[in-house]
């Protein structure tokens, strides 16, 4: 995911390379150009020799590999795919058969919203990386610049990547969808559809797009300068979404009912199968992040299917020795938290280090869902901050354990002090998330409120915010 955004001063300098060269500024007038733009200034923009009237022949312009732009078409749609309808289909599965639409409407909803705050800005303060420089901290290393606000710099000709740019903006835009739409989970059932939706853009704006830029600016940006390891979304989608799932489930409060009597599935089949198009989804949310078709692309691949596997197997040991048998929806679950444990590193690691990184985080997992949520009684009603919040941190912190070549990695690096960067990684995040989605929550209960009214809460979302019914009861 790195490469996506450290490309992207190449794309801007050929977009406007003659304004950068005229004006001496940045992407858009956004600020110094930076070295990568002044390559593809030198590029986009030949010298010509007035005295003989002769124009030097331009250089080519970065070609597009049909290969890479076919694999990364596919693996947008495939992360899409993985929110509408598989997350969508997991999490409604779960909730009371009187609020399954609701949480269908909240992914549709999210999904146009964010989509379009994506074009607008989201873009750009996510990956443009005027005034970024190495080893530097500014006010660049949180949050990139305007050069592409509203795309306006965008043409059919395009190419970062060597694919064209419209299909690294697609890519990236479903990120942003699917990173608000897990935090529906955590205030299932009892939100205002008019809040959620709210929140979720706002919490995009301020959280999401910052701390992507953060984690995958490239040099210059605030964890880049630390040294973080996070290839696809460990600190950046998982434990981003997780500890704002905790926050509004500990503002909004608990449900009616809840640890009072049993609130079981209502469906376990559409569970089970929006989990299988979680897992097929999760390829292209891993490997697409590797911006190539290549032996980084094949390791992530595999190291995916290793994580989720074992993730099941971990979550099933510790669920058979507590409970005496496993269960369908812990099966589903032990999957879905191995495939968050293994994204930070999925490219970092061996295959040895993808076992111990789904067996952990399965393990870790259950134990936080089934321990650790009944023993404080907050309410997550589908497990987002034990699940992507908790695998999140646990497959960051391994990665930098594990990323070493003696158990198998590709990092040249010191273990000590990798895992140090990332614990500044995890922690960062948490505070940062938190205290932002804490205070954004605030904002909208004090003005519109958070919460449905008790009657609204017994009837159902689906009747009450919808005036649609997914079964005749």
């Amino acid at each position: 995911m790195k490469k996506l955004f450290t490309a992207l001063a190449l794309s801007w300098g050929v977009c406007f390379g003659g304004v950068a060269l005229a004006d001496e500024v940045g992407v858009g007038g956004a600020g110094e150009v930076t070295a990568a733009a002044v390559d593809a200034v030198s590029i986009a923009v030949p010298a010509t020799d007035t005295a003989t009237s002769t124009e030097e022949p331009a250089a080519a312009p970065e070609a597009l590999d049909t290969g890479t732009t076919a694999w990364m078409m596919t693996a947008s749609a495939l992360v899409i795919m993985m929110c509408i309808p598989g997350l969508a289909m997991f999490y409604a599965g779960m909730v009371n058969a009187k609020n399954v639409l609701s949480v269908f409407s909240q992914f549709f909803a999210t999904a146009g919203v964010v989509s379009i705050l994506w074009i607008v800005f989201g873009y750009s303060i996510a990956t443009d990386t005027t005034g970024m420089e190495e080893g530097v901290f500014n006010l660049h290393s949180f949050i990139g610049g305007t050069g592409a606000l509203f795309l306006a710099h965008l043409t059919p000709d395009s190419v970062v990547g060597g694919m064209p740019e419209s299909v690294l903006i697609t890519f990236l835009m479903s990120f942003a969808i699917i990173t608000p739409a897990i935090i529906a989970g955590g205030f299932a059932e009892r939100m205002k559809f008019v809040s959620a939706i709210l929140f979720l853009a706002l919490w995009f704006t301020f959280v999401y797009a910052p701390v992507s830029h953060m984690v995958w600016g490239g040099p210059g940006s605030l964890m880049a300068n630390w040294g973080v390891l996070d290839f696809a979304g460990g600190t950046a989608v998982h434990i981003n979404s997780g500890i704002a799932a905790l926050a509004a489930c500990l503002v909004i409060g608990r449900r009616k009912g809840y640890l009072q009597h049993p609130m079981p599935p209502h469906n376990l089949t559409i569970c089970l199968v929006g989990a299988g198009f979680v897992w097929l989804g999760w390829f292209g949310f891993n490997v697409g992040s590797a911006v190539a078709v290549n032996g980084t692309a094949g390791m992530a691949m595999l190291n995916t299917q290793i994580g989720a596997c074992t993730g099941v197997l971990g979550w099933m040991m510790v669920e058979w020795i507590k409970n005496g048998r496993p269960s369908a929806l812990g099966l589903a679950s032990g999957a879905l938290a191995g495939l968050v444990g293994i994204t930070p590193g999925c490219a970092f690691v061996g295959p040895v280090g993808a076992i111990i990184i789904g067996l952990m985080t399965g393990a870790v997992c259950f134990f936080f869902v089934s321990v650790v949520k009944r023993k404080f009684g907050y309410d997550d009603t589908l497990d987002v901050f034990g699940l992507h919040g908790v695998g999140g941190m646990v497959g960051a912190i391994l990665t930098g354990v594990l990323c070493v070549p003696a158990f198998g990695g590709t990092e040249d690096v010191v273990m000590s002090t990798q895992v140090i960067a990332q614990f500044k990684g995890v922690i960062f995040t948490i505070v940062y998330g938190f205290v932002v989605s804490w205070i954004i929550l605030k904002l909208i209960d004090l003005t519109i409120g958070l919460r449905v009214d008790a009657e609204t809460e017994s009837v159902g979302l689906d009747q009450s915010e919808h005036s649609e019914k997914a079964y005749n009861l």
